[in-house]
């Protein structure tokens, strides 16, 4: 069974993670090999606009697999080779999902734990549920984010956040999550994929094209000078100009139309 589904509706695309018998965890199983190849085919269909990610069951995803830790106990699996293996595995996803274009909004369900909570630090807007809890946990098992953790949450929720975070690896629930910015929304459970379905088709309703470049300079900005990222800004801007799209905004803005996108 596929631990990703997928659901289209037009440009939107909803991917669910769906093994809650593991409580979607991210290791042990073909997650890291199906959300790069779900990134490659979505940065390939210019006609999806935005994609929604969630979990199937109470929890969105506990991150990586406890049980499965147990094998690191071999001596015969050195430190070089786990080393390798966080390299070819878990952190696949975060390279992945920062190359990839089209906004990302991550309807949380319920506990995101450890690399389920730095999943949703991977994706641009997240809604939560007022069942949903996070947990930046790596340090109650004795390990440290290896998934990037380090580098997303604080650009989340800011390096003090991050640290009381990491350091306690103490559970947060929604409301705090939404006080400190990890979280731009908390919505009732049965609400939860209509709010996500409602922004997603808001964020569709612009020209592909443009979304694709505002994201990339937006996750650009985040690592750039101000002088490059204005570089930047000035080449994309130029192919804006160009587009079919933006010709057509600006008549239907004069005509006093709705404007009709290809």
């Amino acid at each position: 069974m596929p631990f990703l589904t997928l659901e289209r509706d037009g440009a939107i695309l909803t991917v669910t993670m769906n093994q809650p018998e593991t409580r979607n965890a991210l290791t042990g199983n073909t997650a890291v090999q199906e959300f790069v190849q779900l990134c490659e085919d979505v940065r390939r269909d210019a006609a999806i606009k935005a994609v929604i990610l969630t979990g199937a069951g109470p929890v969105f995803s506990s991150g990586g697999n406890v049980r499965d830790m147990q094998r690191f106990f071999d001596d015969a699996l050195t430190p070089e080779l786990i080393r390798e293996e966080y390299r070819q595995g878990i952190q696949r996803i975060p390279l992945a999902l920062a190359q990839l274009d089209v906004p990302i909004i991550c309807a949380v369900n319920g506990p995101a734990i450890g690399a389920g909570l730095d999943l949703t630090c991977m994706c641009d807007i997240r809604i939560a549920s007022e069942t949903a809890t996070f947990a930046e946990s790596f340090v109650r098992v004795g390990i440290v984010p290896g998934d990037g953790g380090a580098w997303l949450l604080p650009r989340a929720v800011g390096m003090a956040k991050a640290a009381e975070m990491a350091f306690t690896g103490e559970a947060i629930d929604a409301q705090e999550a939404l006080a400190c910015g990890l979280v731009s929304r908390v919505v009732a459970p049965e609400a939860l994929l209509p709010t996500a379905r409602q922004l997603a088709g808001k964020i569709a309703a612009n020209p592909g094209g443009v979304l694709r470049m505002t994201k990339r300079l937006l996750r650009e900005g985040q690592g750039n000078s101000l002088a490059t990222l204005l570089e930047l800004s000035a080449a994309c801007q130029a192919v804006a100009h160009k587009s079919a799209d933006h010709r057509e905004a600006v008549t239907a803005f004069i005509e006093k139309r709705p404007p009709r996108f290809q």
